[in-house]
């Protein structure tokens, strides 16, 4: 999938995360803020890295500040993100990509 223009999801509440991605250079580049980025970030990166290559993105600059995220709302918040991004609103495959 294309990431043709910058785009948001999620919150900077509590147990939430705001994730921003925009088109790329050519390759992944991940950024994170969090609190508790010592404990958790090389699971967040993980998830990130995961979904990114199930939805078929392999070209984004995407900054995640997290605030206590759990992995099924980071997911949920990448997958907003990208659809957003890429224009995509209508026949979205749930149970495909979006898992």
């Amino acid at each position: 999938m294309e990431i043709k223009k910058p785009a948001i999801a999620g919150t900077v509440e509590s147990s939430d995360c705001l994730v921003s991605v925009e088109p790329g250079d050519g390759k992944i580049d991940f950024s994170l803020e969090s609190s508790v980025a010592n404990q958790f970030g090389h699971q967040i990166r993980k998830v990130t890295f995961e979904t990114l290559e199930r939805l078929g993105v392999d070209n984004v600059k995407i900054s995640i500040v997290d605030k206590g995220a759990l992995d099924c709302t980071i997911k949920a918040r990448i997958e907003g993100a990208v659809y957003r991004s890429a224009d995509q609103y209508k026949d979205l495959p749930w149970g495909g990509a979006i898992q």
